[in-house]
This record gives structure tokens, sequence and C-alpha cells, in this order.
């Protein structure tokens, strides 16, 4: 089953198609179309958020799907597939993969994070994992755990990677990850340009992940707005 995923996706581009409730493309519907149009402009496969999204996108593509749920709990700063709830979801569905916040911070249900592969591994041993982490540190902790893979999703999405970019220094952070873990990486986050996925391939990355330049079109707009206004 890993070697199948890898086969499909490797040395190609993973499309994030998601929307929030609070953003205009809001809709199970529009993001199934929105992976048809990702499909037929070659990628390899696609990201997605929610069981409804997942559920719909399917129809469209039989491309692998790296499945998530955001869910926030209260004041918890963790919120991808956060609890075994999720985990229960997504594999209910069936998804190639289910991505989960590997972070160093506290998890809703106050479990570490080693606890909690555990018990997923030993629900549902045949699903793939994959490890949304920030650091070096996370990434190799993800790997120790039994992660089948890394993303790099989070660098710069939690407090004390704040500010902090994947594209930083020709990608540095990336190639450290790559340096320290023996499991495939995904590089995600910040990918916004051809070039730049070239680039994490390049460096070694097994696919990479673009979400917003393609699939949120109000960032799109904003960024040509941005530019034509500036001095």
């Amino acid at each position: 089953m890993k070697n199948n995923f890898i086969e499909k996706v490797k040395d190609g581009l993973i499309v994030s198609c998601q929307a929030l409730e609070d953003e205009p493309l809001h809709s199970s519907f529009i993001m199934s179309k929105m992976a048809l149009a990702a499909k037929i402009g070659g990628a390899v496969g696609i990201r997605a958020n929610t069981v409804s999204d997942i559920h719909e996108i399917k129809k469209e593509v039989d491309l692998p799907i790296i499945g998530i749920i955001k869910k926030v709990y209260e004041d918890c700063p963790v919120y991808i597939t956060p609890t075994m709830e999720e985990v229960d979801a997504l594999y209910k569905e069936g998804v190639d993969v289910i991505a989960i916040d590997a972070t160093k911070r506290e998890r809703p249900d106050k479990k570490n994070l080693k606890d909690f592969i555990k018990e997923v591994k030993q629900k549902y041993p045949d699903q793939l994992l994959m490890a949304d982490i920030s650091t070096v540190e996370e990434a190799k902790n993800a790997e120790k755990y039994g992660f089948d893979f890394v993303g790099t999703t989070l660098h710069g999405y939690t407090k004390y990677t704040e500010g902090m970019d994947i594209q930083e220094n020709g990608f540095e952070f990336l190639q450290k990850v790559l340096d320290n873990v023996n499991i495939p990486v995904i590089a995600e986050g910040k990918v916004d340009k051809p070039e730049k996925a070239k680039y994490c391939l390049g460096l070694g990355a097994l696919a990479v992940v673009t979400g917003g330049a393609i699939t949120r079109p109000q960032l799109i707009t904003k960024s040509f707005v941005e530019a034509i206004k500036a001095d």
C-alpha cells in the first residue's frame, strides 16, 4: 500500500483542495470540481479536508487522497486531525493517507503524540499516516513513532516557528528535514510557484503540495492587486 502510494505521487504535484466555512468557495461540490480541474491539469494527488469534501472528490477523481479533518477544540492550537474521532471518520470514508498534526503542542485529548499514534496504528494497522510537522525535531520524532510520511506543513504556523518560511535560505528547512529522516518527505507550505515546486523535488522531496496558489482565487486576486498598487 505504501509503495503504491509512493509510485503514484513520486515527483509530482499534490493539490490541496480546501475551502473553510468563511471562504467564498466553501462547498463540497465546488471542491470536487476543483479536484477534477487539478487532475486535468496533471496533479498526481489531492489533499482534502472533511469527510463530505472527500466523499464528493472521490466521485470526480481517482487520484490518491491525503485526508484531514480540521476541528478546533476550545483554545487548543492543534486542529489538524486532532483526536481519534477524526481519524475514525477519515478511515471509515477511506483515504490513502491520513495527515495528523505531529507537533509537540498539547493535543485536545491531552494524549502525547507517541501514545496517540500507537493507539491509531493498533486500531488501523493498514492505514498510512502523514506527520504534519514544524521542526526537524518533530520530524525525527514522527519517524520514531511510526509515521509513514513527513510533511513540512506546519513550519511557520506554530508559535515557536512563527515568522519562519519553508522557502527561506533556499528551502534550508526542507533540506534539514530530508537530511534527518529516512521516511519520505512531502514538501508543503507556501510552495506557491512552479519553480519552487520543482526545486523542492530536486532537493529530494517525494512530492509537493500546493494549495492557495491554485485553489483560493481570493488570495490569487489579492496578490495581483497588491502588486499593481505597490510603489
